[in-house]
């Protein structure tokens, strides 16, 4: 799809791919690193699968978000569909890991309607991708 704005995000992370794929896929999890309220995220984790969420802004507003699954393999693709609000079509971020030895190669990929809309979706995701790193860095590891 190369009309749109888009935007790539690459990231090593010190976890292995199963641990990372889990903190994309659980709710409790999730909810831990990704800003969202406690007890709000609900997930059906397969093609069609819907999920949602309520987020939290640093201010302290709740935004509710919905979308669904488009693409699952597990611990190697999450390909999300974010519902937009009077927009017929979902916003699509993929994201994709490849295992590097005991670490994680994650890469988010999204393309938007502008130039705007993207440098917010691109924020917004390089704040999830530090927080996903100090949520990892505090997992006890299953060895």
């Amino acid at each position: 799809m190369s009309d749109g704005y888009s935007y790539t995000l690459t990231r090593t992370l010190d976890a292995p791919a199963a641990t990372v794929y889990r903190a994309w896929t659980t709710p409790d999890a999730y909810a831990r690193w990704a800003y969202a309220a406690p007890g709000s995220v609900e997930m059906d984790v397969r093609p069609g699968g819907a999920w949602k969420a309520t987020m939290v802004t640093p201010d302290g507003t709740e935004v509710p978000l919905t979308g669904s699954y488009l693409d699952v393999d597990e611990n190697r693709l999450l390909v999300v569909g974010m519902d937009v609000p009077g927009r017929a079509e979902p916003s699509v971020m993929a994201v994709e890991l490849e295992e590097d030895g005991p670490a994680t190669r994650i890469e988010l990929r999204q393309t938007c309607d502008t130039a705007e809309e993207r440098d917010m979706a691109e924020q917004g995701s390089t704040m999830l991708l530090d927080s996903l790193t100090r949520f990892l860095a505090e997992v006890p590891r299953a060895e």
